[in-house]
């Protein structure tokens, strides 16, 4: 209980209160905006226990708090406590060793380009990042005019960052689960046509990236396969071609490099396909330009990646990124359509579709991992299909004109 009394200064009453402050009681002198003269004293008494009253009430509002701060200090995690984007380092060092090398890098870039961008003027500890926090930062994406699937793509990381606190008891819920995953945007990818693709083929003979960009046309493959094929997934005698490496652009001591692992997207990229005569045949003129320029370079060529195709005159192997670039700049210098290096699986299973290949053969082909995939990739695509249907079903409800109704 705060004890004081009524007392009389510069013509006005004063509540004087005995506070303790570090230890020791010490006067506070607060006006009760009453002056002497005019006041009775039961009214200025009455002014004096409202004040004491109200500095007792707030005096034990405070000590509720800190009590309730110290349950909650004692009850939750260290790490509850650590900034939001400290705690996302930590969880990615964390998953470094479990995860692909290729999922590692996409989580490290989202982190570093954009969720840390936004969450470290914040500061927010970990058990205060809200789900109102997560969704304003979900809407900064969108208005730089990005697509609902970069969202996604965030959502899963953040999402599977904060699930990992709740499954160590550092978290008692997941904020990222109370917040509206927007629904994926429709993608279709860009192609081309049979006789484009004769006039890409025409542009590029000779060039570095001839190879890689005839073996993505005509067997569909990721950037990662293509720059992932060595000789070994080669079987010149029972003519097959085995998709099971690949390679990718990573961080290594600050620079980005090449890095093959045996860790594709899905179990069905695995694969092993018919050996096309076309390639077969690509694929022994490269051998021997491989063995000419090794002869040629003698001691400076580099002789670290001898299992791969696609490498550049000294041995090295082709970069992810120079892949890219090279095929935009290619695609620019010749005025064609254009289309990413991607599009070059699309214009794969577009051609094999406009040639009557089924959609379960394509699905086996490109190496998705279930038949949804490739049907809402291709349906629309599926000229044949839709014929068929419309024909079944112009043929179906027709009788005979000489047939009269009941």
């Amino acid at each position: 209980m705060i004890t004081g009394c009524l007392q009389q200064k510069n013509g006005l009453y004063y509540a004087v209160l005995y506070l303790k402050v570090d230890g020791k009681r010490k006067p506070k002198w607060i006006s009760t905006k009453l002056p002497i003269e005019g006041t009775s004293n039961r009214k200025a008494q009455k002014a004096f226990e409202e004040i004491r009253m109200q500095y007792e009430k707030d005096e034990e509002e405070r000590i509720k708090r800190t009590i309730e701060a110290m349950e909650l200090a004692k009850n939750t995690h260290p790490d509850a406590l650590i900034l939001f984007t400290d705690y996302l380092d930590k969880w990615l060092k964390s998953v470094r060793p479990t995860i692909a090398t290729a999922t590692y890098q996409s989580y490290k870039n989202m982190i570093g380009a954009r969720i840390k961008t936004y969450f470290s003027p914040l500061e927010l500890r970990l058990n205060e990042v809200s789900p109102q926090h997560i969704q304003d930062f979900y809407q900064t994406i969108l208005d730089d005019n990005c697509t609902t699937n970069t969202v996604i793509h965030y959502h899963a990381v953040i999402r599977k960052a904060l699930q990992t606190a709740v499954k160590k008891d550092i978290l008692a819920k997941n904020a990222a689960d109370q917040v509206d995953k927007p629904k994926k945007n429709v993608f279709r990818g860009n192609f081309y046509s049979e006789d484009e693709m004769m006039t890409l083929f025409d542009v590029i003979s000779g060039d570095p990236l001839e190879l890689c960009v005839k073996i993505a046309a005509y067997y569909g493959l990721r950037r990662s396969e293509v720059l992932g094929l060595r000789w070994d997934a080669i079987d010149f005698t029972k003519k097959t071609l085995s998709v099971s490496h690949k390679v990718i652009e990573a961080e290594v001591d600050g620079k980005y490099v090449p890095v093959g692992e045996d860790v594709l997207k899905t179990k069905s990229s695995f694969r092993m396909l018919p050996l096309i005569p076309a390639v077969e045949k690509l694929l022994l003129e490269e051998k021997e330009k491989q063995e000419m320029f090794r002869r040629l370079f003698k001691k400076s060529y580099c002789r670290d990646y001898l299992d791969y195709i696609c490498v550049d005159q000294t041995g090295k192997i082709l970069r992810p990124n120079y892949v890219t670039e090279h095929f935009a700049w290619l695609i620019e210098k010749y005025n064609l359509k254009k289309i990413r290096f991607h599009d070059l699986r699309h214009t794969c299973a577009s051609l094999l579709l406009s040639s009557g290949i089924s959609m379960k053969q394509i699905q086996v082909w490109l190496g998705h991992s279930t038949f949804s995939t490739t049907a809402d990739i291709y349906a629309h695509l599926d000229y044949a299909a839709q014929e068929e249907s419309a024909s079944a079903m112009g043929s179906m409800f027709m009788r005979d004109d000489n047939e009269q109704p009941a």
